[in-house]
């Protein structure tokens, strides 16, 4: 359960520009943007932010632990959650504020080590998602075809919950990847067809700003806000709601 009383407030309302006529659906799986070099059965999800040691390590250990909790420890169901940073601190550890407020969800922060963000870690990530707009656009700016699969976490956040999730492939038990594989593709290329038609309140709500040098209370706050941001993600790749 996430640690109550902390933290900054969650997504206001977005602003929405004149909607598509009947609403928005998933396009058909055949056309979901994936990376040239996907591997059947996997799905790589890449989180993006400058030394990553403070907010794409948080990320990406409360995603994989988010995703334990829905398939209840079954297996990732082919995804593949990792993180690296523009300025990465090659090898080292995450920051102990960091850790602890990993802790403070139950998600495991043991054996991390920093990582400097590659052409290949691009090229063989299915969706990029970075805490900040600069992020985003140093990412899609190393080519590899990565506009179209690249968002900031919380603008992610904003139109996977616009998308209607009865037109995404359902989740399919007798898979060996529970069917999220093409779940998950098919949500990447319906967030990038949506990307033009609903906008961000304000360019500064699709950022999660840098604790690093912060005290404990910013960690957590910080931490909260990215908990709340992938809560909706990590529903819409499952199709299963967190539990209450």
């Amino acid at each position: 359960m996430a640690p109550l009383g902390r933290g900054i407030a969650g997504y206001g309302d977005a602003t929405f520009p004149p909607a598509p006529p009947s609403g928005f659906s998933a396009p058909a799986p055949h056309t979901a943007f994936s990376p040239v070099t996907g591997v059947p059965g996997r799905f790589r999800i890449l989180h993006v932010s400058t030394g990553n040691v403070c907010r794409s390590p948080i990320t990406e250990r409360l995603h994989r632990h988010a995703l334990d909790l829905r398939l209840g420890g079954e297996g990732s169901g082919g995804l593949l959650v990792e993180s690296a940073g523009t300025w990465g601190h090659e090898g080292a550890p995450m920051e102990t504020h960091a850790a602890t407020v990993l802790a403070d969800y139950g998600a495991d922060p043991a054996g991390f080590t920093g990582r400097e963000l590659l052409d290949e870690h691009v090229i063989r990530a299915d969706l990029v998602l970075t805490a900040t707009r600069d992020h985003r656009a140093q990412v899609i700016s190393m080519g590899h075809s990565a506009g179209l699969r690249t968002f900031t976490l919380k603008e992610f956040n904003r139109l996977v919950r616009a998308i209607d999730p009865a037109t995404l492939p359902e989740p399919d038990p007798r898979l060996p990847d529970g069917g999220l594989v093409e779940r998950a593709r098919a949500l990447v290329g319906a967030a990038a067809a949506l990307r033009g038609w609903l906008l961000a309140p304000t360019p500064e709500s699709d950022e999660v700003h840098d604790p690093y040098g912060a005290p404990i209370t910013f960690f957590r706050s910080i931490g909260d806000e990215i908990n709340q941001a992938l809560d909706p993600v990590v529903t819409a790749l499952t199709g299963v709601p967190a539990r209450a």
